[in-house]
């Protein structure tokens, strides 16, 4: 088939690769200048006259995401070359926290929580029951009940320290507005899943390096068509036949893989047969109701007197946890294959204005990481980096209409707005799109 897929983050990217595999014939769409959506790869210059690839916003993968890591590794990304493999671990500058062992689970998640440094012994065995409590329930709750709900009766600080870290970076939503059910699912397909499966994997590169442009190589390199800056502005339904045209180009199937507000549009807009535009309609309503939280990233260096970057580790590990605010968590982007002495903080739900932001994460690194001028280098805020993973959340379905399937990471499914996330509904779009063929 002649199949065209619109957005190149990386939903779109793995749509892309998967459908070419598949035998089909692919053209990529993308309405920006750059590949990788809300995962994307932008530059910044530093004090000492180099000019710095940083991301459009920190992430962190981990070893559960086995499709991400497959999809890599078919586009010719060594993914043991390309990302730092770690225990997961939330410490702190003092060196308390969690730091998870090298095991099988759930001794590794057993054994870890024993361990912890900073808590009592009576904050470690509640933390232990109820780790035990839900995995005897099937990871299962209520569908009302948040990630608040879940733990209540829980010491303040295992939520502060433990909970609340963990569920801002996988949800990007705060405690008493999170989902529980989805945050039971991404506990039980990391922690308990297998070896490994908690495991940090931070990228050693740039976003765009680590999947969109070698994706996008892949695809050329075999013959099907990437376009960048080019967006889409017209769907139709081809007359008597199952295909669309896309802004007049004829194809059998077109995979919808723009964001929300975006698909939202172009499906709202379609020009198709009026028994189907109710369906259509409907499908674009859920889209459009959607609501988005935010993801900022403060990037700052530190230079010394002659204003070059320092050379040594600014932190003791590649990644720390942070305990007072606004950021969650202090990357040493030195330790990870870029500039030494430049750092990445991560501000998940936030709220606020950039200026007072970069601000306050400069005083934090001061009093919390013994680091006081810090250079800001740039402030990333993506407002809509994830959509608000709340309970009961009605997602819209992949399925749109006959040849139209939508595969971003908004799409009904067990995740939150994760890279995984994304890749997986581009695989299962491909998958549904041959089943109906």
């Amino acid at each position: 088939m002649k199949v065209a897929v619109i957005g190149a983050g990386w939903a779109g990217v793995a749509a892309a690769v998967h459908a070419a595999q598949a035998g089909h014939v692919v053209t990529l769409l993308e309405a920006g200048r750059t590949l990788g959506g809300r995962a994307r790869t932008l530059h910044a210059p530093l004090a000492d006259g180099r000019t710095a690839a940083l991301d459009n916003g920190q992430h962190i993968l981990i070893g559960a995401y086995a499709e991400c890591l497959q999809l890599m590794r078919t586009v010719g990304v060594d993914p043991q070359a390309a990302l730092l493999r770690l225990p997961l671990a939330l410490v702190h500058a003092d060196g308390t926290g969690l730091r998870l062992p090298d095991a099988s689970p759930p001794w590794d998640a057993l054994a870890g929580i024993a361990r912890a440094r900073g808590w009592s012994v009576g904050e470690r065995l509640a933390l232990l029951a109820r780790a035990v409590r839900w995995r005897l329930a099937g990871f299962r709750c209520a569908p009302t009940a948040s990630v608040a709900d879940l733990c209540d009766g829980l010491p303040p600080r295992l939520v502060r320290e433990f909970i609340e870290p963990l569920c801002v970076s996988a949800l990007n939503t705060p405690l008493h507005e999170a989902c529980g059910q989805t945050f039971l699912r991404i506990l039980q397909d990391s922690l308990f899943a297998g070896r490994g499966g908690s495991n940090y994997l931070l990228p050693r590169t740039d976003l765009g390096a680590l999947l969109p442009e070698p994706a996008a190589a892949w695809l050329r390199a075999r013959g099907h068509r990437v376009h960048e800056g080019r967006r889409v502005r017209q769907l139709a339904r081809l007359p008597a036949q199952p295909g669309w045209q896309v802004d007049g180009e004829a194809f059998d199937a077109v995979l919808l893989a723009a964001g929300s507000h975006e698909a939202a549009r172009l499906v709202h807009g379609a020009e198709a047969p009026p028994a189907e535009r109710p369906a259509l309609a409907h499908w674009a309503g859920k889209a459009a109701a959607l609501r988005f939280g935010a993801i900022a990233t403060v990037y700052a260096e530190q230079v010394g007197a002659r204003g070059a970057l320092l050379p040594l580790p600014l932190l003791p590990l590649p990644l720390l946890a942070l305990r007072s605010g606004p950021a969650q968590f202090a990357f040493d982007r030195g330790q990870l294959g870029g500039p030494a002495g430049l750092l990445a903080f991560v501000v998940s739900a936030f709220e606020g204005e950039r200026a007072a932001l970069q601000a306050r994460v400069l005083d934090q690194a001061a009093r919390e990481l013994r680091l006081p001028g810090l250079r800001a280098v740039q402030t990333v805020v993506e407002r809509r980096a994830t959509f608000a993973c709340t309970p009961g959340l009605a997602r819209p379905p992949q399925a749109i209409a006959p040849g139209l399937l939508a595969c971003a990471d908004y799409v009904a499914g067990p995740y939150p707005a994760t890279l995984e996330g994304a890749v997986l509904h581009a695989a299962s779009a491909v998958r549904l799109l041959m089943k109906n063929r």
